[in-house]
């Protein structure tokens, strides 16, 4: 992960590898350069994780929400990027 993509995320709570936990934050960072709508974020950003990580991922981009989730044992990360919050997860 670049430097800078490091200084753009800000992680919130992370239950998973610190590789995985970089590649979802790369991954996430060149979607947001790519896509604005939030619902597109999240789908580009899931189907990235289900390719990389097998399925089945769950992605939730906004900037006011929250959540109470179940997810498999070292498979969650939450942070905030820029000025959207995303939390993704696995489940299933």
């Amino acid at each position: 992960m670049s430097e800078k993509t490091q200084q753009r995320a800000v992680v919130k709570s992370a239950v998973m590898s610190e590789d995985m936990l970089n590649e979802a934050i790369y991954i996430s960072a060149d979607v947001v350069k790519k896509h604005k709508k939030q619902k597109k974020i999240a789908e580009e950003v899931k189907k990235a994780m289900d390719k990389k990580y097998g399925p089945t991922w769950h992605c939730v981009v906004g900037k006011n929400y929250g959540s109470f989730v179940t997810f498999d044992a070292k498979h969650l990360l939450f942070f905030y990027l820029d000025d959207q919050a995303i939390l993704l997860f696995k489940r299933g």
